[in-house]
């Protein structure tokens, strides 16, 4: 434990009273304290709060969490409610504790604040191993999203063209831009352009630019762009949403590497990487003669399906968590993890929007929250509140058994879904029999699973024995719900 307090008798004292489990390391100032978490990173930090001015105290406690494995500060301070105080939680202080300390108080702060770290420190160990293998930017542990990675990381490394399938808000535009940074052409540009959000009429002109004169209003020469990406990527969205004649200047330019601008007849050589992107089934549109087949072909040389968040519930957790963090930080807010509750809700709902939905949902609900560290039920729009069935009385400490309830949950959705089939169950989940089999005994969901088809069995008699067993099995189906 790192004490940051100038008084060198507080160490000195606390350290005989918290006992050999702990070995204080104190510093009196709070440059020294930073330099010396950068050395040799403790497992939390006590904080004097009255010590310092609010200034330097919050340039401690951002040093802390900026780290990539967040460091627990514990602050402490006479006044238990006050400026200090409330900015220490602000800044992200994971406890505050009022002086005189008490040491019971003191051992269960640290207890928490070590659990947390290692927990902080085992994630930031996965997530760099994870890192060598999977795409930046596309969070996700699914195994949909590890094909996704995995032709992402091959496809970036080739010159080719890409066809990017899914629905609406499951992130194309994400895998696209992942594409472009693992390529030879990252240091080069990346151009995005949406065809549902010009008109027709305008199109062209913004995909191959125009020359003075070309039109009226045209007063100067205007590039294109392709020619803005010369050298890196470009990527069409929506692309289904050209029109034929459109397709058919989009396919030339792409076989012949070539532009023209409106108002000139001079072809203009291009080096560009087109990746293209579309919700719409373009396989049905060529069969109805409404995109052309030739296009289709040269620029679906590779294809890549982005799956629906819910094909890949298991993600929800991951992905909730990283829009946790980064709209606190961004809005300043004290949320850090989630109820139960939360979670339970999230697990249940369908994602029309995909993860663009998840995003609003939890950005919307770090703003609304009313500075509690916990995003609970409450926090939800209206529309999902009746969706949980987890008790939200409940409260986590740490994101790790967040995901740990939201994972025992999600498997009792898909069994009582599918009536209790283990085999349906697992298919539904997207993992093995065997893994779904150890879910089961981790949980303890398997004696919840067995207490349960005892108590829907057909009317029959109820002997003694049945009496006597069945308050213990009551008292054990609610301790596990």
């Amino acid at each position: 434990m790192l004490v940051v307090d100038p008084d060198e008798a507080f160490g000195q004292v606390l350290q005989p009273l918290l006992g050999s489990d702990y070995l204080l390391l104190q510093e009196s100032s709070i440059s020294e304290a930073i330099a010396g978490f950068s050395a040799a990173v403790p497992d939390a930090i006590l904080l004097n709060l009255d010590a310092a001015g609010q200034e330097q105290n919050t340039s401690l406690l951002r040093a802390a969490n900026e780290r990539n494995a967040p460091l627990p500060v514990i602050a402490y301070s006479w006044e238990p409610v006050g400026p200090k105080v409330l900015n220490a939680f602000r800044e992200g202080a994971f406890d505050t504790i009022s002086q005189p300390l008490d040491v019971q108080q003191m051992r269960f702060a640290l207890d928490r604040a070590c659990r947390r770290s290692a927990l902080a420190r085992e994630l930031a160990e996965t997530r760099q191993l994870l890192g060598t293998t999977r795409v930046e930017g596309l969070l996700g542990n699914s195994k949909s999203m590890e094909r996704v990675s995995e032709v992402a990381r091959k496809v970036a490394e080739v010159f080719t063209t890409v066809l990017i399938t899914g629905e609406s808000g499951t992130g194309k535009g994400m895998i696209a831009q992942a594409i472009h940074r693992l390529s030879p052409r990252a240091e080069k540009p990346f151009v995005a352009f949406s065809a549902c959000n010009f008109p027709e009429s305008l199109i062209e002109d913004e995909l191959f630019g125009h020359e003075k004169g070309a039109f009226t209003g045209a007063t100067q020469v205007r590039r294109g762009r392709f020619e803005e990406a010369n050298g890196g990527t470009i990527f069409i969205d929506e692309i289904g949403d050209l029109a034929l004649p459109l397709q058919a200047k989009l396919l030339r330019a792409l076989q012949e590497r070539t532009v023209e601008r409106l108002g000139s007849n001079v072809a203009r050589p291009v080096d560009v990487r087109v990746i293209c992107a579309t919700n719409r089934n373009l396989e049905k549109m060529v069969e109805e003669g409404t995109f052309r087949e030739d296009l289709y072909f040269r620029i679906s040389v590779v294809k890549i399906q982005m799956p629906s968040l819910r094909e890949r519930k298991e993600d929800i957790p991951l992905l909730a968590e990283h829009f946790l963090r980064t709209f606190a930080k961004a809005h300043k807010k004290a949320a850090r993890t989630f109820t139960p509750g939360y979670l339970s809700a999230l697990s249940r709902h369908p994602w029309p929007g995909n993860v663009r939905e998840l995003q609003n949902i939890v950005e919307r609900s770090v703003v609304l929250a009313n500075g509690n560290e916990y995003l609970g039920v409450s926090d939800l729009p209206e529309e999902l509140r009746d969706l949980t069935i987890a008790d939200e009385n409940v409260r986590v400490g740490s994101f790790h058994e967040a995901v740990q309830a939201f994972k025992k949950e999600l498997v009792r959705s898909a069994l009582r879904m599918h009536d209790g089939n283990r085999l349906k169950a697992a298919v539904e989940l997207g993992i093995s029999r065997c893994y779904l089999h150890r879910l089961l005994n981790q949980f303890n969901l398997a004696e919840e699973e067995a207490a349960q088809q005892e108590l829907e069995e057909d009317d029959a008699p109820i002997v003694p024995e049945f009496k006597e067993t069945q308050p213990e099995r009551h008292r054990m189906t609610i301790r596990i719900a």
